[in-house]
């Protein structure tokens, strides 16, 4: 990392918005977390990226598309080479978005230093009152990521060099006070995550993950890549919308959504002809339906 000048809030040109390059620049900041002070990285205004997390089968899942995933690789591989104390990254708002499944709202993400940083229980929660950060940047870094193009460029030979995959994963996934925590415990854990992340590149039609932590009976943490991830997202949220006001419509006796929407819209975010869902699938939408549809009264009654 090397420290830039003071930063004046300006937005980046539209070019560098899409670039995940080494030394792009990034905005950083002074907080005094827990009693400490700490530097906070964050993502500069304009930038394409957008991120969304959520829990699936205990593991916390970090979402985005194919360049939303080298930009993390950047960060992790920079962030390997962090030897100040103190120093994490911040991904917040405007660069978070809902899920591409149910349009839920996404968490704050921090990447984390173990071998440089301590950030426990206190230092989230003090960090989370202060998010989105709002004041302006005290000054701006270019993110320095030597070494990385390389090693995406031969991975097999890298691997081989670094033996990355014959070290353990020392790392986790957590949430910590309304913050999804990834945290490498050092340097060859960073920099496996940043290779994994960085080589993602999802086809035309599935997913790409990579998983971080390592296994016990489940791994921690995940990247998941998807190739239409803002399509996925625009569509969950349209459903969403559909379907609570459906459910509002049908509580004041009004018509309101139709089985026959509701196949459409899982079909629409599946790929799937709405006539070919089987009926498992239908069975297990009606159960969300009705799982939503409680949860919206049990918010009414404590209201």
């Amino acid at each position: 990392m090397t420290r830039g000048t003071a930063a004046r809030g300006r937005r980046q040109r539209p070019a560098n918005a899409r670039a995940a390059a080494d030394g792009m620049k990034l905005h950083r900041r002074v907080l005094r977390l827990d009693g400490r002070d700490h530097t906070v990285i964050g993502l500069r205004p304009g930038t394409a990226a957008r991120f969304s997390t959520n829990l699936f089968h205990g593991t916390w899942h970090v979402l985005s598309d194919g360049h939303g995933a080298r930009l993390l690789g950047r960060l992790l591989w920079g962030l390997a080479y962090q030897a100040r104390p103190g120093t994490l990254i911040v991904i917040d708002r405007p660069f978070l978005t809902s899920t591409p499944f149910d349009a839920d709202p996404a968490d704050p993400i921090v990447l984390v230093p173990g071998w440089a940083t301590p950030f426990g229980p206190d230092a989230a929660g003090d960090l989370k009152a202060r998010l989105p950060l709002a004041s302006a940047p005290d000054g701006t870094v270019r993110w320095r990521t030597h070494g990385l193009d390389r090693a995406l460029d031969d991975i097999r030979a890298w691997f081989e060099a670094d033996s990355p995959y014959w070290s353990p994963d020392r790392g986790g996934v957590e949430r910590l006070r309304g913050l999804i925590v990834v945290r490498p415990q050092d340097r060859v854990t960073a920099r496996t995550w940043a290779v994994l992340s960085g080589r993602m590149h999802a086809p035309r039609r599935h997913s790409r993950h990579a998983y971080l932590g390592p296994w016990n009976h489940g791994h921690t943490g995940e990247i998941q890549i998807f190739p239409d991830f803002r399509r996925k997202v625009s569509l969950a949220r349209l459903a969403r919308a559909q379907v609570l006001e459906g459910l509002r419509l049908e509580e004041t006796q009004t018509p309101g959504l139709t089985l026959d929407a509701l196949w459409a819209m899982d079909g629409a975010l599946s790929g799937t002809d709405p006539r070919e869902l089987p009926a498992g699938r239908r069975n297990e939408l009606l159960g969300e339906l009705r799982r939503v549809k409680g949860r919206l009264v049990r918010r009414g009654r404590r209201r």
